[in-house]
Parts: C-alpha cells; sequence; structure tokens
C-alpha cells in the first residue's frame, strides 16, 4: 500500500491550479441515467470516486468515453438501462454511489441498490433519501443490504420537508423529481454550490427548476429530459485546502481557477485567523497577512456555514497557530479521528465530545502517522509540510479518492513529497 513521505517546514510559492468538483461530479455522472441522449461533461476531476462512479453507471448500461482535447472531458450515453442493480463490490466503496437511486426509479420504476460505503465518519444514514422517494410514490424494502424500489405507476410530485439540510437526499430527490408527473417541493433543501451546479446541469436537459441556492426547491416535472454539455464548477474544498497550505507553511500561492467566494464561510475564517486573500482574475493569492497566526473558534454548518470537510484541514492550521481555538463538528460523528494522529506530531488537542480544544504549538514535528478518511487525510500532509523532520503518512488511499495529483501540485511549489510504494 502507498505512503507519502514528506520532508516539512518549506515555504509553499507558485501556482496551483485547483481541478473541478468531486462532490458536482458525482450526481452529474448519476444524471446521465435520466436521459437516453449523450451529456458530455468537462473539468470533471482525475480521482477514485469519480473512477468508482463511471464503473457503476456502465455496468448499469452507460458508456463513458474521455473526449480528447481539454482536461476531464468525458461523454456519458445510456440509450437503455441494462441493470437496475448496483452491487455492494461497488456502492461500498464510495457513499454517493446511492445518488443512482433517484435517477433509476425515475427512469424504469425500479432501482435494487446497497447500501453505502465511503468514509468511517459516523452514522450518515439514507433514511431521508427512503423518505421522500416514498412520498413520491415509491414502494420501499431494505432485503438483505440492498433498497428494494418500485415505483410501478412511476413517480408524482409532493411536498417534502427535511428536518435538516442534506446534500444527498436533496440531489437524489432533485433528479427523480425531473421526470416525476406533477410538481414536487422540496422544503429545508440543501444550498451547497453543488447542488446548484446540479440544478444547471438538469435545466440545461431541460428540466424545470426553482429556487437553486435556497433552501425551498420546485421542480415542475418532464416527460423526457435531452442530452447537454455541461462544467463542473471547481472544487471549493480543494481551493480551501491549498489556501491552508500556503498559511500553515508561511508561504504565498496563487489559486487559479477557482473565485474566492467559493470558499463561502472558511473565507472569514481564515482572515479572522492572519490570513490575507487577495481576489484576482482567475482565483486569488493566500498567504499570511503579518506572519502570525491566530486562533480562531469554528462551528461546522449546512451551507452557508463553516464546511464540514474543510474543518480537518483548518484545525491543522490551528494546531500552529497563536493561542487556542475551540473546533465543534455539529455535521458527522467520529469526524475528529485525525485528532491522535495530529497528537503524535506534537499538537496539544483536547477533545470533548463533539468539540476539540486546540491550543497552538511553535512546530509540530514529523512523525510516522495514519490517515483515516479521506479529509483526515490531507489534514496530516498539511501538518506535515509544516512539521520539522520527515513525516510518513500511511493508509494515503483515501487522499486519491478526492484530491487531483495531490503530490503533483504540491511538488510544483516547492513541496519536498514523494509517494513511496
Amino acid at each position: 500500500m502507498d505512503r507519502l513521505v514528506i520532508t516539512g517546514g518549506i515555504p509553499l510559492r507558485g501556482t496551483v491550479r485547483i481541478s473541478g468538483a468531486k462532490n458536482a461530479a458525482l450526481p452529474a455522472i448519476a444524471a446521465a441515467l435520466l436521459t437516453d441522449e449523450p451529456v458530455e461533461l468537462a473539468n470533471v476531476p482525475d480521482v477514485v470516486d469519480v473512477a468508482s462512479m463511471l464503473r457503476l453507471v456502465q455496468r448499469l448500461g452507460t458508456s463513458a468515453t474521455h473526449i480528447g482535447g481539454a482536461p476531464g472531458r468525458i461523454r456519458l450515453l445510456t440509450p437503455e438501462l441494462l441493470s437496475i442493480e448496483a452491487p455492494y463490490d461497488l456502492v461500498r466503496r464510495m457513499r454517493a454511489s446511492v445518488l443512482v437511486l433517484g435517477p433509476l426509479l425515475a427512469r424504469v420504476g425500479r432501482a435494487r441498490v446497497s447500501l453505502p460505503g465511503g468514509c468511517a465518519i459516523g452514522p450518515r444514514p439514507i433514511d431521508l433519501h427512503l423518505k421522500g422517494l416514498e412520498r413520491m410514490g415509491a414502494q420501499i424494502d431494505l432485503v438483505d443490504g440492498y433498497v428494494e424500489a418500485r415505483a410501478p405507476d412511476g413517480l408524482h410530485g409532493a411536498e417534502i420537508e427535511f428536518p435538516q439540510p442534506s446534500v444527498g437526499a436533496t440531489e437524489n430527490l432533485l433528479m427523480a423529481a425531473t421526470l416525476a408527473r406533477g410538481t414536487t417541493r422540496i422544503v429545508n433543501a440543501a444550498r451547497e454550490p453543488e447542488i446548484v451546479d446540479l440544478v444547471r446541469l438538469l435545466c440545461a436537459m431541460g428540466a424545470r427548476i426553482e429556487g437553486a441556492g435556497t433552501s425551498i426547491l420546485e421542480i415542475e416535472g418532464v416527460s423526457r429530459l435531452g442530452g447537454a454539455h455541461h462544467t463542473i464548477l471547481p472544487d471549493r474544498i480543494e481551493a480551501g485546502t491549498y489556501a491552508i497550505a500556503a498559511a500553515i507553511t508561511g508561504g504565498r500561492l496563487t489559486i487559479e481557477q477557482a473565485p474566492l467566494e467559493l470558499l463561502g464561510a472558511a473565507r472569514d475564517k481564515l482572515c479572522e485567523a492572519g490570513v490575507e486573500l487577495v481576489e484576482r482574475e482567475n482565483g486569488f493569492e493566500v498567504g499570511r497577512a503579518n506572519g502570525i497566526l491566530e486562533g480562531v473558534d469554528v462551528m461546522t454548518r449546512p451551507y452557508p456555514g463553516f464546511a464540514t470537510d474543510l474543518q480537518a484541514q483548518f484545525m491543522a492550521l490551528m494546531c500552529v497557530a497563536r493561542g487556542a481555538a475551540m473546533i465543534t463538528e455539529t455535521i458527522f460523528e467520529n469526524r475528529f479521528m485525525h485528532v491522535p494522529e495530529l497528537m503524535r506530531m506534537g499538537a496539544k488537542i483536547t477533545v470533548h465530545g463533539g468539540s476539540a480544544l486546540v491550543r497552538g504549538v511553535e512546530r509540530l514535528k514529523g512523525a510516522p502517522v495514519m490517515a483515516t478518511d479521506l479529509r483526515a487525510s490531507v489534514s496530516l500532509v498539511l501538518a506535515a509540510l509544516a512539521a520539522e523532520g520527515r513525516t510518513e503518512i500511511n493508509r494515503i488511499y483515501h487522499l486519491d479518492r478526492g484530491y487531483e495529483a495531490l503530490e503533483r501540485k504540491l511538488a510544483a511549489v516547492g513541496a519536498r513529497i514523494e509517494r513511496v510504494p
């Protein structure tokens, strides 16, 4: 199993180009199941999760062709569905695989989808997906670890109100509703930029959707959807990760292909911590404002709040900040599994339930550490970049799921980083 070896203490300088958003590409690939016409996607990141989703839709009957020219161009065509089953061996690798459930039900009225896997960051049940589909007329059974869903008379519009926003449930029901009879109204819908990106694609395919970017989505079902060309938006989590890489190493980076506004609430917290962010024509420039980082309290919230997917990275930054910072996780349980590994590097962190008190230290020390999930993995990379000496990060397959060419991009801006088989 590969590992990363990083020699830290080098300020990063140069330019990093941000890839397309993994969390927007996955539902876009699933959306191609809704039509028998070609869907062409551009700016698709070359990461393991995307490859896994492509394998899944290919098993269902989609042909996926890489188009030459611009990076990350894929043509998806599903003239007919050859299978309605998303098997365990594919779904267990990635939770987003459950996003084929809504499109399958909407197009052919049947689906058999394994209960999902993914990162071990606490229970993330799909009950909101299933309850919403039941309100739209689906019959749902859980049999031997599979969701077996039927809608023999097709799906119909419904009023669906979530008790709390759910990105996956919003995406699944949004796709299902595009081909349902009548109007579907989703209340307390997730508002993430990736949801807005999915709406853009679906509307290009002929869907009728209002309210993108708000907590209420209204979808008027249509009889069929057509093909479309769509460019995946930049990855805001990758942009935030490299912004933190510049700050934690005391360097300065230009982040290309990602508007500064994409950082959302993280922008304000980074500025509060002493990070300077300067908007540029094709992105932004980032570095420490005056050389000193300050401890800042952060609480994760659904968008437009501070993203849970940046929590681990921000914690790494706070490990070398002056003073103390309270990091509170409200979205997922078990999302502090990076804490013991950061402490192996000399971080001072005390966990109380869903909060972690971080007391900054002058310098982290290199050490052998182990990655536990996607974002925890990259927090260890960030810590290693700032640490004194050599850090060896094991189980880095998590990183490959969500970061395109991580070591190449970091090496290009001065990092001493090597992937070792």
